[in-house]
């Protein structure tokens, strides 16, 4: 068995305002087999699924209340400073609110945190020290 992610799924209290603003807000694709009840979005690699919170704490047997910051984020790499800023920028313009604007951090690079508009918080960094491929997908040596 091969350890990897396949699906992140965001359990969203609003469907499709969550679809809006990941597919026409930030570009993601939406992919076959979503409907009025869940969506799938390409994610370079893994899939990004939307689901309502509600069933998304009933699947896995948990209760659907809380508030705050739920111990994980997302992080999406690019290139450079400035596609850090850009992509910032377009996040908020569809709807984010930024938590942190982008700056130098202490590990050497650069990077910022918006939230969606259900509050799952989103990294987006430029990492010197890590080679992305020409999908955009981090590189590493075997």
């Amino acid at each position: 068995m091969h350890p990897r992610v396949s699906v992140i799924t965001l359990g969203v209290t609003d469907l499709p305002r969550a679809r809006r603003f990941y597919s026409e807000g930030l570009g993601y694709r939406v992919l076959r087999g979503s409907d009025e009840n869940v969506v799938f979005l390409d994610g370079g690699g893994v899939v990004l699924g939307l689901y309502p919170r509600h069933l998304l704490a009933e699947d896995a047997q948990l209760p659907a209340e809380g508030s705050g910051f739920g111990g994980i984020a997302l992080a999406r790499n690019v290139a450079s400073k400035p596609e850090v800023d850009a992509a910032l920028e377009r996040a908020q313009s569809a709807g984010a609110r930024i938590l942190k604007s982008a700056r130098e951090v202490f590990w050497g690079g650069y990077s910022g945190y918006f939230a969606d508009p259900d509050g799952h918080p989103w990294e987006v960094a430029y990492n010197p020290h890590w080679e992305l491929d020409e999908s955009g997908l981090v590189k590493f040596a075997e």
